[in-house]
């Protein structure tokens, strides 16, 4: 998927982040939920939200559960392992810290935009977030009250 200069990331990679952090807040209180529950708490089309768990299913970050009482969830162990990285990873590849800040395709050391060398600090600080920060993390620092995840 293309980078969206407009947003940090790709619609699948806002859609996936919000989803894996609702069944990461889900699983902490040992609910399953269907994808009906999670394009509806994270305000996404259901359609495309099933597309991006199929892709985190099938890379083993949360698990899909058949029959009347199955759903999504993520393994206990897994919490603690995962970072937002590896979602972003499988979502948008790598492209959020190899673009230019301004979308120019030739953006380069040698042939830099304006904004290039603000723009790699920038980077450099997000990939660190994203590399260090778990769904276990995410879950403990989440006060329902405050934070939410629908548009």
């Amino acid at each position: 998927m293309p980078y969206n200069y407009n947003n940090m990331f790709s619609k699948s990679c806002e859609y996936g982040l919000r989803a894996i952090i609702y069944i990461a807040q889900q699983t902490a209180q040992d609910n399953k939920v269907s994808l009906t529950t999670i394009s509806d708490a994270i305000d996404s089309p259901q359609a495309f939200t099933a597309k991006v768990l199929q892709q985190l299913t099938r890379n083993e970050i949360v698990k899909s559960i058949k029959g009347p009482y199955g759903g999504f969830v993520i393994e206990h162990e897994k919490m603690d392992v995962v970072k937002l990285s590896d979602v972003v990873a499988i979502l948008d590849g790598d492209s959020i810290y190899t673009g230019c800040g301004l979308g120019l395709k030739k953006c380069n050391e040698n042939s830099p935009c304006p904004l290039h060398f603000k723009f790699i600090e920038i980077r450099n600080q997000l990939k660190k977030m994203l590399e260090t920060t778990t769904l276990a993390m995410v879950v403990k620092d989440m006060d329902t009250e405050t934070f939410f995840l629908k548009r």
